[in-house]
């Protein structure tokens, strides 16, 4: 039984048909990387996937349970998304940041010292707002490792970093699936992802009519 599946998927958004016919299947402990050129769906795939917006088509499942609204509140309660913002209050410390998704948290992390493991440690005592814009990503990254969320939905997560923080990104995402945890992730470059299955959204983008083209 697949961890996460999508049949026949179908994006309508702002007057134009992003995606349509997209179906695929992530298994327990698996991963599926999202490509493809910018306006092909990859954000919004990933919404629908969070339940942040609803398809205009298909069927989205969760352990063999299509999500229809009585199933949505669990899957959104064992699922973590981080979009293209980083979401994070400026007056509050590094620490305090952690703490707080933490304390948000309805299950339990299986990492024990998240700031340690995105190389913030000696940062704990400062306020966000003095963080540099890759600090700020990674710090925004460890809401992953404490929501206690067995499926990871990524949106771009290495905007603005360094090879180095790239490195422990991939390694984070390596010991999520290592525990079992799943991931769907976008990203516009090479990004380490062992035994990962790709979908090209670009394959799903309807091509422009002959009269449309013309214009």
């Amino acid at each position: 039984m697949s961890r996460l599946s999508a049949k026949d998927l179908t994006c309508f958004r702002g007057g134009r048909l992003v995606f349509q016919g997209l179906s695929f299947a992530v298994e327990t402990g698996g991963a599926l990387l999202l490509t493809g050129t910018n306006g092909s769906g990859k954000s919004s795939l990933l919404r629908i996937l969070a339940g942040l917006l609803e398809p205009f088509d298909g069927s989205i499942s969760a352990d063999g349970v299509i999500l229809e609204r009585a199933a949505m509140a669990d899957h959104t309660a064992r699922s973590a998304y981080i979009g293209h913002q980083d979401a994070l209050k400026p007056t509050l410390t590094v620490a305090e940041t952690v703490d707080f998704w933490a304390a948000m948290a309805l299950g339990s992390s299986t990492f024990t010292n998240p700031l340690a493991d995105l190389n913030l440690a000696e940062l704990a005592d400062v306020r966000v707002q003095y963080l540099s814009s890759g600090q700020r990503r990674r710090l925004a990254l460890t809401r992953l490792l404490v929501s206690g969320a067995d499926l990871w939905l990524m949106d771009e997560p290495t905007v603005g970093l360094d090879t180095a923080s790239v490195a422990l990104v991939e390694a984070m995402v390596a010991a999520h699936r290592a525990a079992g945890g799943s991931v769907v992730l976008s990203t516009h470059i090479e990004f380490r992802l062992q035994d990962a299955s790709t979908l090209d959204l670009g394959d799903y983008t309807p091509a422009l009519v002959p009269e449309v083209a013309a214009l």
